[in-house]
């Protein structure tokens, strides 16, 4: 079998994670071909490319599949991934992300590539955007979802707000949770001489927050109540761990509310070296307004770490309210403190939830789990003996 996976950039962060995990967990099904085609990735939120500097020819870099709205850059790689895909001819095309998954999709389906599957791994319209970006963005993930075969999503929820948008039926849905190494995250112990390098201090109450510094992250959330957390928790200090086009904004706001002396930005982190940035955690926060299912979440539960979490998306489907941290109503900052300040005054509540946390992942997240999911998903669609009509080709997108 033949399998080709399509991202928009290969950048830190969940998705790209998810999928590096899949396509080199799945190189390893004897038989199988497996290879990923990628848009150029660059900046302040790192690259994960280097990942693939074990597998050589696994990974094709496409600078003409890029994140931005660009009509004719974009009809260039459409054309380019249709004309890939028409010459190694797949079994199955996956893409993921926004832009590689709408160019891949119709490509896939252009070319004619017997099964098309597409991960969700966070909403591509909502609340978040203005009337006409919504629109826009639904009437695409529409049209992209009548040459989808089937979708694969992190969270339930994600299963839920499509097929509220009249995209795809039921039976076209699988959730898989995003998988990771369970091992570093559950082993992670507290370095002290780490700590001090980072520059907390033995007593220190530290709230992490794992995100890329850019919008919608929730980090405007989380500095909004940062001066009543001072004032009523003396030994509080905040981990920023990530990097982003936000930074120098982020670190203006900091000042402006007069704790940036409580915050330490650790910037861009490695994956592989997360585990021990947790470890220095006493709770982790997860404000998004916009997000799959947070890997953060989990792995800050493997890690022994509660986690308290707005609403959003696929967040409760980890953070279950009251059992491994606490579930707030997006936006609601007063209740947002009260809970922190809760967790801080209760060490034995702070242990109780991270012993359920880890025994809640621990059979649910590791990337074995994810790959063989994959794997049993691709043979039951492949082996499938019914006799499918492949859905009419678009006429606009004939080349």
């Amino acid at each position: 079998m033949r399998v080709t996976h399509v991202i928009t950039r290969l950048i830190v962060g969940g998705a790209q994670e998810n999928t590096v995990s899949s396509v080199l967990g799945l190189r390893e099904t004897p038989g199988w071909e497996v290879d990923l085609i990628s848009g150029p990735s660059h900046g302040a939120e790192g690259s994960l490319e280097s990942k693939f500097a074990s597998a050589p020819g696994c990974l094709t870099v496409m600078p003409d599949l890029i994140r931005a709205v660009r009509p004719a850059t974009d009809f260039r790689a459409y054309r380019q991934l249709a004309a890939r895909f028409r010459a190694h001819r797949p079994t199955i095309v996956h893409t993921h992300s926004g832009k590689a998954g709408i160019l891949g999709r119709l490509a896939a389906r252009r070319a004619g590539v017997p099964w098309v599957i597409h991960t969700i791994h966070g909403p591509s319209f909502g609340p978040f955007q203005g009337p006409l970006a919504r629109f826009l963005l639904k009437a695409a993930e529409r049209l992209a979802g009548r040459c989808t075969d089937h979708f694969v999503v992190v969270a339930d929820a994600m299963t839920q707000q499509y097929l509220a948008a009249g995209i795809g039926r039921p039976e076209q849905y699988t959730r898989i949770f995003s998988g990771f190494e369970l091992a570093p995250f559950l082993n992670a112990r507290r370095d002290p001489s780490f700590a001090h390098q980072m520059g907390l201090r033995d007593g220190d109450f530290v709230i992490g927050k794992v995100a890329r510094l850019f919008k919608l992250k929730g980090h405007e959330d989380l500095f909004a109540i940062a001066p009543d957390l001072v004032r009523q928790i003396p030994r509080v200090r905040f981990l920023l761990v990530g990097d982003g086009p936000y930074r120098d904004q982020f670190e203006r706001l900091a000042n402006e509310t007069g704790v940036r002396d409580r915050f330490v930005f650790a910037g861009l982190v490695p994956p592989e070296q997360m585990p021990r940035y947790y470890a220095l955690m006493d709770v982790l926060v997860h404000l998004s307004r916009r997000e799959g299912l947070p890997r953060a979440l989990p792995q800050a539960l493997a890690a022994g770490k509660p986690v308290v979490a707005f609403d959003c998306d696929g967040a409760r489907e980890v953070c279950l309210d009251g059992q491994t941290g606490f579930l707030v109503p997006l936006g609601q900052k007063e209740l947002l403190v009260e809970r922190l300040r809760r967790l801080e005054g209760d060490s034995g509540l702070r242990e109780q939830m991270a012993a359920t946390g880890r025994e809640f992942v621990r059979n649910r997240f590791g990337v074995e789990v994810m790959v063989e999911e994959l794997r049993a998903l691709y043979r039951r669609l492949v082996g499938s003996r019914e006799q499918r009509q492949l859905p009419d080709r678009i006429d606009v997108l004939r080349s």
